[in-house]
């Protein structure tokens, strides 16, 4: 990808953009392959290089009339990057139409050197569709009504589904605060993947390549097939992508998420689909499997780049499940793990390209049961 910004040094977040996309895969492989040991590696899963990130989180800085949208610079200045070749071509089109409405709705720009100002950040997401979700991150609801005034122009000029505000007060790196306040009827952005319908809402997390989404979703759904389990636990299930994509007839599916927005939106999917067999729990991952009663056949975990941690992956070394499907984004806690369930070994893993022109990995791995503890028939 030829990027202005990374020549320039504006931008040095793609670290690998000079290096070949061939190279860049296999530094990832070698790198996973080296963490996992001995275990049956299928083909990884490429990524276009350009136009693949569905989602811009853009900070806001500058000022009223000529505002940046971007990030911040080591002395906390505005660094414009509205055309940034990550970003799908739908965002890169919508990106500068939102620069405008800055101008337009008089959002004053957050400074981070003085602490003033009202604007933080734009966050945007574009569905396979073509929909957007956009979100202005703002100090308070001093700007709400400007921006109430401006936005039905702004619903003319772009596909928006859902626009909200989102209000974080406080001078620190959060990107988002707890309240948000929604400004159009919808309030969920469709996310189509493999012909499921997933619902996001704002504090919903979704992965923000959606080609190599949809391939891990396929791949977790080939994997469950396999081996054919009638009972499944999705841990750290989000918006339901794993859970939805491996429901079957005679197969019961439940999933756990922390996000009560997030399970709500798995559960009205699943009524859509007409998928009776599936129930979802909101509730702490680890803290549910560990004061169930039984244990499923089958258990997918998704956990963030932390990993699982000890206390669930000591519950599934006792727990009698004979599969695990665990897609990880940081191989050095899925090793960690892995040593403290060593009754379940890895039996097939995968690559997957989540984030080219840059050292992220997502890998896809299948445990299997080989041995049971004493006592347990």
């Amino acid at each position: 990808m030829d990027c202005g910004y990374f020549t320039s040094g504006a931008c040095r977040s793609c670290r690998w953009l000079e290096m070949a996309y061939a190279d860049q895969l296999a530094q990832k492989q070698q790198r996973v392959a080296a963490a996992l040991g001995d275990v049956r590696w299928e083909e990884p899963v490429s990524s276009p290089e350009a136009g693949f990130r569905n989602k811009a989180k853009m900070v806001v800085a500058g000022s009223v009339e000529a505002p940046t949208l971007g990030i911040l610079s080591h002395d906390g200045l505005g660094v414009d990057l509205l055309a940034c070749g990550l970003h799908t071509p739908g965002l890169q089109s919508a990106l500068p139409v939102l620069s405008r409405f800055v101008t337009t709705a008089r959002l004053t720009p957050y400074s981070v050197p003085e602490r003033r100002g009202e604007l933080k950040h734009v966050i945007v997401t574009e569905a396979p569709g073509g929909e957007l979700m956009v979100r202005w991150v703002l100090r308070s609801t001093e700007a709400l009504s400007r921006l109430r005034k401006h936005l039905p122009a702004l619903l003319d000029e772009l596909p928006i589904a859902v626009a909200s505000v989102n209000i974080q007060p406080a001078h620190k790196a959060v990107i988002e605060g707890p309240e948000e306040i929604f400004l159009t009827a919808r309030e969920a952005l469709t996310m189509e993947v493999n012909g499921i319908g997933l619902r996001l809402r704002p504090h919903s997390f979704f992965q923000t390549n959606t080609s190599v989404a949809a391939a891990l979703y396929r791949h977790a759904r080939d994997l469950v097939s396999s081996v054919s389990p009638a009972t499944v636990w999705d841990l750290y299930c989000g918006v339901g992508g794993f859970g939805l994509h491996v429901a079957a007839p005679g197969r019961e599916v439940l999933g756990v998420e922390s996000s009560e927005q997030a399970v709500e939106a798995a559960a009205s999917t699943a009524a859509e689909l007409g998928l009776p067999g599936t129930s979802w729990v909101a509730g702490d991952a680890a803290a549910y499997a560990l004061s169930a009663g039984s244990a499923p056949d089958l258990v997918i975990v998704n956990p963030p780049r932390r990993g699982i941690g000890s206390a669930l992956a000591g519950w599934l070394e006792e727990s009698g499940v004979e599969h695990v499907v665990y897609s990880s984004c940081n191989v050095d806690t899925l090793a960690r793990d892995l040593g403290d369930m060593p009754s379940l070994r890895p039996v097939s893993a995968r690559l997957l390209d989540m984030f080219p022109n840059t050292d992220h990995h997502e890998v896809l791995v299948l445990l299997k049961r080989t041995r049971r503890r004493v006592g347990r028939s």
